[in-house]
């Protein structure tokens, strides 16, 4: 890796802002892709949806000349009732429809990492993470749609906010379910020669 080859963020999600800050990562450019996210819920199972949208938002920035000889980093987060997807509710009926739907019960995450790398090969992740809600009082329920935390989020929720008090169980990665797996990104990072580690020395 050259220092000409910038990284970009195809997102400006505030949470994989900051879980990218979390390992040393500065993205030089952040430009989200504004691709369609919609898709028809029975064309694909949750995890080829989240690669595919993965894909996508990183290709929509790789297709932009001026982005030659970059890397590119996308991800895209998916929630799932076995083979059902909980899209972000556009408002609040639809967040109690998702609500009401993940409370009591188990259900998936999957977070899928795209990264382009400067001669524009793909490297792809996939992660799963199951979580098993509580169950919600009635009370409960209407604060949280009162808190109006689930805007803009994946099920409806974010696992760093409110909702953490509603996690019984977690298996799998805590920082992929918030929108960003660390563990994953950092190894496709290294694997193209890009130093995740070079910004964590303290000299101080």
């Amino acid at each position: 890796m050259t220092e000409s080859n910038k990284l970009i963020l195809a997102s400006n999600s505030p949470r994989r802002i900051e879980l990218l800050k979390q390992i040393g990562v500065i993205p030089d450019i952040i430009q989200a892709s504004n691709i369609e996210e919609k898709m028809n819920n029975n064309e694909k199972l949750p995890h080829e949806r989240a690669i595919i949208l993965a894909r996508e938002k990183a290709e929509s920035i790789h297709h932009q000349k001026k982005f030659d000889e970059h890397i590119v980093l996308s991800a895209d987060t998916i929630v799932a009732v076995g083979r059902r997807i909980v899209d972000k509710p556009n408002n609040i009926e639809e967040a109690l429809i998702n609500l009401t739907l993940l409370s009591g019960r188990n259900h998936r995450v999957y977070t899928a990492v795209c990264l382009i790398d400067q001669i524009g090969n793909f490297h792809e992740r996939v992660v799963e993470t199951r979580i098993k809600f509580k169950k919600l009082s009635i009370q409960e329920t209407d604060n949280y749609l009162k808190s109006k935390e689930w805007k803009d989020k994946a099920g409806g929720y974010a696992i760093q906010g409110i909702a953490g008090s509603f996690i019984i169980k977690l298996i799998g990665s805590y920082t992929s379910v918030m929108g960003l797996p660390l563990y994953q990104t950092a190894n496709l990072l290294n694997g193209i020669g890009f130093n995740v580690s070079k910004n964590w020395i303290n000299e101080k």
